[in-house]
């Protein structure tokens, strides 16, 4: 995987967005299954004029519009915060992380630790296999923390309120 990720971040340039982009976006954090001919309707605009926005935010990497699974329920019972302190450049651990199939989310932070890394496992036994045998030996890992997830509260992926 190498520098991949942090070249595909560092290619992406940010674009304007109208109104009528940010209300498409917000509806379809909502639904992302709604039609194109629901979503013109609700901007005023063409079905036509419409796919191709959205067309447009999903190639320039705005918007995803994925399934989201509650982990638990397709057999990954157990999620944790894993807090990673650095030695070095925290970008190569990043994108090792970012290769790890079982690590769902990886930032680079400029708190009390280098890194965050979302993993989702099986059960305990698992956790502590991604824990020791992919994440601890990346070279420059110099400490973890894991926070064990024990009830999800809030998830959400509608990013306040864009219309604004």
């Amino acid at each position: 995987m190498g520098d991949e990720p942090r070249a595909q971040m560092e290619q992406r340039t940010p674009r304007g967005l109208d109104n009528t982009d940010r209300t498409l976006i917000a509806l379809l954090q909502v639904d992302g299954r709604a039609s194109f001919t629901a979503l013109a309707k609700a901007v005023g605009l063409s079905e036509g004029a419409v796919r191709q926005r959205v067309q447009r935010l999903l190639r320039d990497e705005t918007m995803q519009i994925v399934a989201v699974t509650d982990p638990a329920n397709v057999g990954l019972g157990r999620q944790a915060m894993v807090g990673i302190k650095v030695q070095g450049d925290p970008r190569a651990v990043s994108d090792q992380l970012s290769g790890m199939p079982d690590v769902h989310y990886v930032v680079l932070t400029a708190g009390g630790y280098d890194l965050l890394a979302e993993v989702a496992c099986r059960d305990d036994e698992h956790l502590l296999s991604v824990l020791n045998d992919d994440i601890r030996p990346i070279p420059g890992v110099v400490s973890t923390e894991t926070l064990v997830y024990l009830k999800l509260a809030k998830q959400t992926y509608a990013w306040g309120n864009l219309t604004r």
